[in-house]
């Protein structure tokens, strides 16, 4: 039997290696992916890779010819039709070249083992005339603006803007704690850290990101504020609030667990208190232009609750 290989297109740019493998094998578990991987019996252009190779525009993987589901992930996935309804009732902004959508918490951008499909499978679904991509990522947790492409040019175009930082995004969140004033961080992060557990952590070995945090209101024991970022690393803004000893609330990566337990128990909301509210960018007609996302009803009654909750640190 001949190996089989798949050619990855713009959607699958940036995504590792391994986590491209569990979304395509779902039933296979995730030692026997690395297992395959580290054996050298999946490889990339014909030479071996790590676990944590980042897909680049047509690259072809080697799959051992055994693996009889390869295909599976090319089935039609049946998208509720209140799905499709809440999607489009999110849409901030649409043409014929992109969309702007205000992402709910808890929807992940990509199907994965968890979750039978994403955004960007509830996007096509309901788009089935353009080739509808992700110009971007946010964290399932994270709620906001997220920018859809409904053409390879738009989206080459929006890439390269993210890749001469280009794209302001600005975020609200609430953190543990009190800020004593507005402050920048530049710091570097190493996204290849944590390979298991999908953390990132501070490092000299990591690049460089940097992001404004600007107080909009203190409370007793936390703050609200907007973070605006001109570089898009990995949980980003997630890992620079938790080093500087202000992590956000509700963060089961990197937040303090007792006080997430205290909160959720307290107001009831366990969601991640990080929105994406604002994103600028340049339109293929040369506008500058301008989205912003309001935050949905949970992280506004978690922040009115904490308004009334000492949180003693």
């Amino acid at each position: 039997m001949s190996n089989k290989n798949l050619k990855i297109n713009l959607d699958a740019t940036g995504r590792r290696i391994d986590n491209y493998l569990f979304n395509v094998y779902k039933s296979l578990p995730k030692s026997k992916i690395y297992n395959m991987i580290r054996k050298g019996e999946i490889r990339v252009n014909s030479c071996r890779i790590k676990p944590t190779y980042k897909l680049q525009m047509d690259d072809e993987i080697r799959i051992p010819p055994y693996l009889i589901d390869f295909d599976n992930d090319l089935q039609d996935i049946k998208i509720p039709p209140k799905r499709i309804s809440d999607y489009q009732s999110s849409i901030l902004f649409e043409n014929n070249d992109y969309i702007v959508v205000n992402k709910d918490s808890e929807l992940s951008v990509h199907s994965g083992s968890s979750n039978k499909f994403g955004l960007i499978d509830i996007a096509r679904a309901a788009n089935p005339d353009f080739e509808i991509d992700l110009g971007h990522r946010i964290d399932k947790s994270t709620s906001g603006c997220i920018v859809l492409s409904k053409n390879k040019r738009f989206l080459r175009d929006f890439h390269n803007q993210l890749k001469n930082d280009k794209v302001e995004k600005i975020y609200e969140a609430i953190l543990f704690g009190n800020l004593k004033s507005n402050l920048e961080i530049e710091s570097k992060i190493d996204t290849s850290s944590k390979e298991f557990l999908h953390k990132v952590q501070v490092s000299d070995l990591g690049k460089i990101a940097k992001s404004k945090f600007i107080i909009i209101k203190k409370y007793n024991g936390y703050t609200h504020v907007h973070i605006k970022i001109s570089t898009g690393r990995m949980h980003q803004i997630r890992v620079q609030s938790a080093s500087m000893k202000h992590p956000i609330i509700n963060d089961t990566k990197y937040g303090i667990f007792s006080l997430n337990k205290t909160i959720a128990k307290e107001t009831g909301v366990s969601r991640l208190a990080l929105h994406s509210s604002t994103i600028k960018f340049t339109d293929l007609d040369g506008s500058n232009v301008s989205y912003k996302a309001q935050t949905c009803s949970r992280f506004d009654i978690l922040l009115n609750k904490l308004s009334k909750v000492a949180i003693q640190s």
